[in-house]
């Protein structure tokens, strides 16, 4: 190798080692990094997944509200009294 293309190769080796202490100086915003970029996708699926079993947990309670409605409309409806009620009502209208 003469001396010319062993400066040459220094030459450039120097050259790319100013460029990548460039690139390594400056700031990075994370979604400019791969992982970043990762990072904010799984925040953002993250927060939708929150949303998901919010929207879940209430749709779980409106129905157990209903259903506790529903229990207690017909356990007052087979209470003694208004059994007796109801029965006596349905033969009346039956003629018996």
């Amino acid at each position: 190798m003469s001396s010319s293309e062993r400066e040459g190769l220094i030459a450039r080796i120097r050259q790319l080692r100013r460029i990548g202490d460039l690139s390594a100086s400056r700031p990075r915003s994370p979604a400019a990094t791969p992982i970043g970029s990762d990072l904010l996708a799984l925040e953002r699926r993250i927060a939708h997944l929150e949303q998901l079993v919010q929207g879940l947990q209430d749709s779980v309670h409106r129905e157990s509200e209903r259903q506790t409605d529903r229990i207690a409309a017909l356990e007052a409806q087979i209470r003694p009294a208004e059994l007796a009620r109801a029965l006596s009502e349905d033969a009346r209208t039956r003629g018996l």
